[in-house]
């Protein structure tokens, strides 16, 4: 009997992804998420970028080499095969990053009408990660500091944290960086576990030192004519 007519197995449930350079049109969902990102780690109070401030500081005239300066990578979503377009920053030494990842089950994304992409075309903006140069005086080379890394809660889990500082360590490595570092919350269990598995060591002998408000804006002020010049 033939069995031409028989079902195909339904397709699997998939996601498609960019990882690619941001610029000013990314400003609006970049201050967003940097906002959640304050929610979620309980820091609201420290929050106080306005979209101006991160356009007029990330994001310079002409643009500088990423990763040679304050570099953002942005993280987009669709549900259809992403195409990169000739605006693929590839002038700027950064081809984007597709990947396909499938799901278990097709889920809404219920911030996807708030963080629709500049770039059109349906893309949703999933996360972002901003890094800089800093440099080792111990090994004598250079390095990226990744400032910030957040993925929106929809999609998490999923492997897009991994991939976008998978993209940091893969530039570090090939501009013969010594290291790349961030910084953690020691409660974030989970974090400490994920950062961990992808190779990294946790250095809890180091602790932060920070000098920022009115602490640092009195050194300002000339030692000189703090102390009363005549």
């Amino acid at each position: 009997m033939s069995t031409s007519g028989a079902a195909s197995p339904p397709e699997q449930a998939a996601v498609f992804t960019r990882i690619r350079l941001a610029d000013r049109r990314d400003v609006p969902n970049i201050h967003r998420l940097i906002h959640q990102m304050a929610e979620f780690e309980l820091l609201t109070d420290l929050f106080s970028a306005t979209e101006s401030s991160l356009s007029s500081t990330l994001f310079p005239s002409p643009p500088l080499l990423p990763f040679h300066s304050f570099t953002v990578l942005i993280l987009e979503i669709s549900q259809s095969p992403i195409h990169n377009a000739a605006e693929d920053d590839s002038d700027l030494g950064f081809r984007p990053i597709t990947r396909r990842i499938a799901l278990k089950s097709v889920f809404a994304d219920p911030e996807a009408s708030i963080f629709t992409s500049p770039r059109g075309d349906g893309l949703v903006v999933a996360g972002f990660l901003l890094c800089f140069p800093n440099y080792s005086s111990f090994m004598g080379r250079p390095g990226i500091y990744v400032e910030d890394i957040f993925v929106r809660e929809s999609w998490r889990r999923l492997g897009m944290g991994k991939m976008m500082l998978a993209a940091v360590a893969r530039e570090a490595a090939r501009m013969g960086c010594g290291r790349v570092e961030w910084c953690v919350l020691d409660w974030n269990k989970n974090a400490i576990a994920f950062y961990e598995g992808m190779g990294a060591e946790v250095l809890p002998q180091w602790r932060i030192c920070r000098l920022t408000g009115e602490e640092l804006s009195k050194y300002a002020v000339d030692e000189e004519d703090s102390a009363g010049r005549p």
